[in-house]
């Protein structure tokens, strides 16, 4: 009986292609041959076939990410890119089963923001160049950065101040929008300052149009809903979580 596993040898790389149920002992088998003749294993498997996805995971391909608009049949949808290359730690191996699981469980966006107020209670807000809305200094969390030391790196290069972020005031997650995925947003206390702190501000022209410090009557006018939501919720401390601010 025929295999139903596609193998297609390339420069490099070796390409298998199925759709829906396989023998996972039978795709190890190809995997362990291929990678006799090349560095690097792919699959490419559409994004709606979910049977085919848990044979690749089932037989150590890590998922790497996703390929838009191309199927199998040539139809416009998306595709899933397994691969393991000769390099990879054997999944029997500790290390080698975590880096599986870690290339295809749920990732989480996060987003660092700085609560900066003045000695009269007002916020510190900054008027981005890509929206028209204002919203507190901060930005996204680096792979493999911590989020106190992110906000703090992004309050230096856009704002060229250099506060310490001291304890964390609110968790506020944000669905997806927009064009975003889902994100967690960590909003850490930047402590209370003299309104000349402003007097030291040096924007990044690029992400930083303006800065100034403004009452929470100005951030509901200046802000988004949502914004203003999480910057009332982090101001008045008593919420330590909150969902789009609510």
């Amino acid at each position: 009986m025929p295999s139903p596993i596609t193998v297609t040898p390339a420069e490099g790389v070796v390409r298998l292609a199925w759709t829906g149920e396989v023998s996972t002992d039978e795709l190890r088998r190809e995997i362990a041959e291929a990678m006799t003749e090349q560095p690097r294993v792919e699959a490419l498997v559409d994004a709606d076939d979910a049977v085919a996805q848990r044979a690749a995971t089932w037989a150590g391909l890590h998922r790497e990410g996703v390929r838009r608009g191309v199927g199998s049949d040539g139809q416009p949808r998306d595709q899933i890119v397994f691969a393991r290359l000769v390099t990879d730690e054997p999944v029997h191996e500790p290390g080698g089963f975590r880096s599986l699981l870690n290339s295809f469980l749920p990732r989480k966006r996060a987003i660092s923001q700085m609560l900066v107020r003045d000695t009269d209670d007002r916020v510190l807000l900054c008027q981005l160049t890509y929206k028209r809305d204002w919203d507190l200094p901060g930005g996204v969390v680096e792979v493999g950065e911590s989020p106190r030391i992110a906000v703090e790196r992004e309050v230096e290069e856009e704002l060229g101040l250099t506060l310490a972020a001291r304890s964390l005031v609110l968790t506020d997650w944000l669905p997806a929008w927009g064009g975003w995925d889902d994100a967690v947003c960590l909003v850490f206390d930047g402590g209370t300052h003299q309104a000349s702190v402003l007097d030291a501000v040096v924007k990044q022209e690029r992400e930083i149009r303006d800065a100034r410090f403004c009452t929470l009557e100005e951030v509901d006018e200046l802000a988004a809903d949502f914004t203003a939501r999480r910057i009332r919720a982090a101001v008045g401390g008593h919420e330590p979580y909150t969902e789009s601010g609510r």
